[in-house]
Parts: structure tokens; sequence; C-alpha cells
């Protein structure tokens, strides 16, 4: 995979004061990044969250989905701890895009779920890929780490990329009426484990 450090620098937030990673992907013309705190050079596993692109829930607060509340949880999580990273990969709607996660919103109004409307659209309920990770962790030196998760796939994914996943732990994730359906979808047929880590 064609994926190259292009720049750091600092970055502000609410929670703290970040360090932040720029990755170019000229394979996919995508753009990632990363956003670190503290020292990794001493070698203990580092809090860690590996978070897909979700425009809508991210950045426009949808009730749909619970990938803002898990974005911020994180990010809270390892400015509270003082070293981590959170790795925030272009992948948009489980890797169809913005637009095809719109259809599939459409169709989820219609009765079908989240598995079911990527199907009706000719989509895998989750095209996302990992690969992109591998250069990204060597860059930072990362050998292992905390996990902060309820999708095994990123567990495994990471594991195949030489990183040891010492600890995984659950993301809670606040049901509401809009959400409660994905919620379970992702439970029933996406094997997200909503439970205490371990």
């Amino acid at each position: 995979m064609a994926v190259s450090f292009i720049e750091s620098s600092r970055l502000p937030t609410a929670w703290g004061e970040f360090d932040i990673h720029g990755f170019e992907d000229t394979e996919f013309n995508k753009e990632h990044i990363v956003l670190t705190m503290g020292d990794f050079s001493d070698g203990r596993p580092v809090l860690a969250r590996v978070h897909s692109e979700c425009l809508t829930g991210d950045a426009l607060f949808s009730l749909r989905c619970d990938c803002g509340s898990q974005l911020q949880a994180a990010l809270e999580a390892i400015a509270k701890e003082g070293r981590g990273a959170l790795f925030y990969l272009r992948q948009e709607g489980r890797g169809i895009g913005l637009l095809n996660k719109i259809k599939a919103y459409k169709l989820q109004d219609a009765g079908a779920d989240t598995v079911e409307a990527n199907e009706q659209l000719g989509f895998g309920a989750d095209m996302r890929d990992y690969s992109m990770l591998a250069p990204m962790i060597q860059h930072l030196g990362l050998t292992s780490v905390r996990l902060m998760t309820n999708n095994p796939r990123k567990v495994a994914a990471l594991e195949e990329h030489g990183v040891t996943v010492v600890e995984r732990i659950a993301l809670h994730s606040h049901s509401n009426p809009h959400n409660e359906k994905y919620l379970l979808t992702k439970a029933g047929k996406l094997g997200h484990m909503f439970d205490d880590g371990g």
C-alpha cells in the first residue's frame, strides 16, 4: 500500500493538546491522520482507537449512529491518561462513501437495517480495509496497544500488522430511538461486543 507520512504539527483541542500526523494514500487518493499524546518510547502498551470517518456522526452530531460519541470518548480517555493514539481513517460509511451512505440511510428509512441497506446497494456489510495502518503504526513505533473498540475486526487488523493488542476496552454506546436498531444490528450481524472489554 502506498501510504506515506507527510507532516506533523500540534493540535490543541477541548480535551488537551495533541500532535496531529498526516499520511497520504496515493493508491486510493485518501488522506488519513493520527492524533497522539505523550511519549511512546518506553515500550509500554499505548491506549489507542482506530476510528473510521463518519461525517454525519463526528461533525454533524447525528443520532443515527454512535460514531461521534465514540470519537469524543476516545479523545477524552487519551487526554485523561496523558498518552495514546487515535487513528482517523477516511473510510466513510464503513467504506462505501458519504453519498452511498445517504442512499443507505434512505433504505433504512424504509425499513432495512444497516447491513441490508449496504447489500441492497451492492456492497458488503463492511467494506473497510485496515491495511493502511501498517505504515502509520511503523512510523509511530508502536508495538503494543490497549485498544478502545467494540469491533473484533479491528483487533484482528492490528494483530495482522504486528501490533500486540494486550487489552480490548469497550466503548459504551448510548442508545436512543434513532440508533437502537443500528446498535442491535452491529451486535447481531457484525459481531460488535458491547461489554466491558476484557
